[in-house]
């Protein structure tokens, strides 16, 4: 089993001239001592706007300084955030390829897509559409990794022209894929797509076992279809971490720390409400924790084995591995016992002391490391050797590299399929966009929405348009470009109602005050109700179709007020 250490960049108030600047510092002196006395991985994660939390916005910029100050120690971008409003997907390549080619190939590539309100807000995700979104961003990424040139890209999110993204990096095809998991399912999705599970819901080795076992008979299986190019079996935990020959030391320098990373977590992610540049998270922590479940009184020194979780009324109180090196060993070897490939300490959370910090480090590396670190190159030959054949299999269901087509060109004054993003605008009048901005985004979804229809069969279109993002992308879309001026007066609901190889999917259209507004669901009273397959639905938006023609061929069905019906070309500019 390997281990890593974990950095968020926690900064609890009140904070001095010099913090920030303090804090990076020692988190790079941190990792310089770890790859001395063999840690296996130093994983940095990619928050935003989330303070005393994380202030770690850059992680590609640290975990470059801190290639360049290591030389064993992998390097693991745990995680990149993949919706294309928080990270564009070819700089996303770039920027791993190049860390990747500076660290001597020493990168690992995690991926994921928020949940936290104060970035997808921030940064205008969509949290109905950003697993898509990573879905869809994971695949764009992993071919500019290894397609040479890169081959272009129309989908649901993204419409990319080819181009060669440079530079490649030294590992290939690409560096080990991985996903941010906060429960079992999302560890199964891992597994699907062959790649690694990097589970940050605090589980006890008992538990893990179970999700350990499901992980690998998924890999194994005909369920796993490679996301990427190569296929990454592991699973690894994150703990609170520290380590002291005396465990009620290491408990009274740990234990806060490890309290706050789950106070501050869940602030963010479950009950907090925050006043950006206001809320003093460690004074709430401080006043709040008992009731929150995190009472410091409740972790005594008993010398018996370490517990992750300590039960208690509200959240549970976090322990982890903070203890002697006995407990902590005794942790590891029930956890290696579970399976788990990889456990990630978080030694720097709350007001854990540098010293303290670098102490722990050095004393796991002497007492505990050399045990564990014995037997990992021999079991993970047997694990590649168990799983090669099912790698292969997972490998060969996935659509190969594609080669760009020759003919494509670029010239000083233009192309035939410069870039584009599929997003939800502003809504109007909200004074964030400028008017004609607005447009323009409007026009360029617009854009890629037809580009997307052209010649796609009526399957291709039912199974991408008619999936729950299909369909919400494309109503968007009608919210974005309905003229209220051409509703003459007319407020109500129009009802479609849309059939493909998922049934009948109702969605309703909401007209009034001047204002359109797109839900999932059946309509309350509906003026008129439009029926027809979802690929002709598309074709209509992406005005292949003339609806009048549709009509009279039986293509669409219309129940209720035709006037209104008739009117709905005039009502939206864009698809309908």
């Amino acid at each position: 089993m390997r281990v890593g250490l974990f950095y968020e960049h926690q900064l609890p108030r009140p904070w001095d001239d010099g913090a920030e600047e303090r804090l990076l510092g020692n988190a790079l002196e941190q990792v310089e001592l770890a790859d001395r006395t063999g840690f296996d991985t130093v994983w940095e994660v990619e928050h935003h706007f989330l303070e005393e939390y994380s202030h770690s916005s850059a992680p590609e910029v640290f975990l470059a300084a801190a290639s360049q100050r290591t030389s064993r120690i992998r390097l693991g971008h745990g995680i990149v955030q993949l919706p294309p409003g928080f990270n564009h997907p070819a700089r996303v390549a770039e920027r791993i390829a190049t860390l990747d080619l500076i660290s001597g190939g020493r990168v690992e590539f995690g991926t994921g897509e928020s949940s936290s309100q104060m970035e997808l807000g921030g940064f205008g995700v969509d949290r109905e559409l950003k697993h898509p979104q990573w879905e869809e961003s994971l695949d764009v990424v992993t071919r500019m990794l290894v397609e040479t040139p890169f081959a272009g890209h129309q989908g649901q999110f993204l419409s990319l022209p080819p181009r060669n993204v440079v530079p490649k990096p030294k590992q290939r095809p690409h560096p080990p894929l991985w996903m941010a998991c906060s429960r079992r399912e999302s560890i199964l999705l891992a597994a699907r797509k062959g790649i690694g599970a990097l589970s940050f819901s605090f589980v006890e080795p008992e538990q893990a076992k179970q999700w350990v076992d499901d992980y690998y008979r998924i890999i194994a299986s005909d369920e796993c279809v490679a996301a990427g190019f190569a296929v990454n079996p592991n699973v690894a935990v994150v703990l609170p971490f520290m380590c002291h020959e005396d465990e009620a030391t290491a408990i009274d320098r740990g234990i806060d720390g490890g309290h706050f990373f789950g106070y501050s977590l869940a602030h963010y992610y479950v009950f907090g409400e925050h006043r950006p540049g206001i809320t003093n998270l460690w004074e709430q922590f401080n006043r709040d924790r008992n009731e929150r479940g995190f009472a410091r009184e409740i972790v005594s020194a008993d010398q018996g084995p370490l517990a992750v979780r300590l039960l208690q009324q509200g959240l549970g109180s976090l322990r982890g591995a903070i203890g002697t090196p006995r407990q902590v060993a005794d942790l590891l070897q029930r956890y290696q016992a579970a399976g788990i490939d990889q456990v990630i300490f978080v030694g720097q959370a709350g007001g854990n002391r540098h010293e303290h910090i670098c102490e722990s480090i050095e004393l796991f590396g002497r007492t505990v490391l050399p045990d564990i670190a014995a037997a990992v190159e021999q079991r993970e030959a047997a694990k590649r050797e168990c799983l090669a054949a099912a790698c292969e299999r997972a490998l060969a269901r996935r659509r190969p590299a594609r080669s760009a087509p020759a003919e494509y060109l670029v010239t000083p004054a233009g192309e035939p399929s410069p870039a584009a993003s599929v997003y939800r605008a502003p809504a109007p009048g909200n004074g964030s966009v400028p008017s004609a901005l607005a447009a323009r985004a409007r026009r360029a979804g617009e854009a890629a929405f037809v580009r997307l229809v052209r010649g796609r069969s009526d399957y291709q279109l039912d199974r991408i348009v008619g999936s729950r993002p299909g369909l919400t992308v494309l109503f968007r879309g009608m919210e974005r470009s309905f003229q209220p001026d051409h509703a003459h007066g007319f407020s109500g609901e129009v009802q479609y109602q849309l059939t493909g190889r998922r049934g009948v999917t109702p969605w309703t259209l909401r007209i009034a005050d001047r204002h359109a507004e797109a839900r999932p669901g059946v309509a309350s009273r509906p003026a008129v109700t439009i029926r027809m397959p979802v690929a002709r639905f598309a074709r209509l938006a992406a005005g292949e179709a003339d609806p009048g023609q549709v009509f009279l061929e039986g293509g669409m069905e219309i129940e209720g007020d035709l006037a209104v019906a008739a009117r709905l070309g005039e009502m939206f500019a864009g698809p309908h």
